[in-house]
């Protein structure tokens, strides 16, 4: 089969597409005829070496395609090995394409568990952008988060994977959105697609700007971080508020002043991907008819996997980036 295959950490030009051997069966797994493979960042932190992957690799957490064993259209959970504890993943916990073979290929072999129906109304390419952001996300807002109808959510840094899937889950559970935004066209973008308001994150005083925009400028109920920004995120929040985080690509250290933490009474979340029970809740949600499907950007062939990397990692997209074996 095709593959993409990277013999070294470094630059997007390390992913080359190479004839390898086709994954072959085997108890409790099910080999998946991709028909799209989405991109993350993560897959960026991936060539780079961050997690130190075994060389030669095929990196790629995201994907849909078609059971070899059933011919069942399937969207893949990159989520591998959980394990038993709904709370936190296991010991054994990776992301698909970390050390196992990714999705960047023709054919992929994932645990059965990590296989679930095409989302009715999915073109494959939504499909594939899903699993990933959507798991994610997820269990940031609902089960983290617990995020409720009638709730205000802000949300930080519109136009990314994270932050657009967040509005479309967040409005499909009956909370309010609101969104923060590097720049005027990303903002109107958010609001166009249901935001209710936002301000721009590139003024130094947002966190204010984004209270007084709440529901009766108290702050807001929750606010998803998916950046690294908590000490500002937490000037927004309302008393007995909750901060789920989640990435660290601007700011990969916060301080934080704990006497007003503590008087108040707010509620610091980590959270990263999610459990099966996490994703059968997005797909449940998903089925309800209310959930936007994630936006494309860009779609390309499989070859192209290095002009993939190289868009995502230019900035600016508002959406997915899809490679087509």
């Amino acid at each position: 089969m095709k593959a993409i295959v990277m013999s070294q950490f470094g630059e997007p030009g390390q992913l080359v597409a190479t004839e390898i051997a086709e994954p072959v069966s085997r108890d409790g797994w099910v080999v998946v005829k991709l028909a799209a493979s989405a991109l993350n960042w993560h897959d960026v932190l991936v060539r780079r070496g961050q997690y130190r992957s075994p060389l030669p690799h095929t990196p790629g957490a995201d994907g849909a395609g078609i059971r070899t064993d059933t011919g069942a259209e399937v969207v893949i959970l990159p989520s591998l090995f959980w394990g038993d504890r709904a709370a936190a993943p296991g010991n054994d916990f990776e992301i698909l394409g970390d050390t196992t073979p990714g999705t960047y290929a023709e054919y992929v072999s994932v645990p059965e568990e990590c296989l679930a129906p095409r989302p009715p109304g999915y073109s494959w390419e939504q499909a594939a952008a899903l699993g990933l952001v959507g798991v994610t996300t997820y269990r940031a807002l609902f089960t983290r988060a617990a995020l409720m109808a009638g709730e205000s959510l802000l949300i930080i840094g519109a136009g990314g994977g994270v932050s657009t899937m967040a509005q479309s889950l967040s409005s499909a559970a009956g909370a309010s959105t609101y969104v923060t935004a590097s720049s005027t066209a990303k903002l109107e973008r958010a609001q166009a697609g249901g935001a209710r308001g936002g301000v721009l994150h590139t003024d130094d005083n947002w966190p204010q700007l984004a209270k007084r925009e709440s529901p009766g400028g108290e702050g807001f109920d929750v606010i998803l971080d998916p950046v690294g920004l908590w000490e500002k995120s937490l000037g927004a929040l309302r008393p007995g508020g909750r901060l789920v985080v989640l990435g660290a690509n601007v700011a990969e250290q916060a301080t934080l002043s704990v006497r007003p933490y503590f008087f108040g009474q707010y509620s610091l979340l980590g959270t990263t991907m999610g459990s099966p029970q996490d994703f059968h809740g997005l797909l449940d949600l998903v089925a309800g008819g209310n959930v936007e499907a994630p936006p494309i950007s860009h779609t390309l062939p499989l070859a192209d996997a290095a002009e993939a990397h190289r868009l995502i990692e230019a900035g600016g997209e508002f959406g997915k980036v899809v490679l087509m074996p």
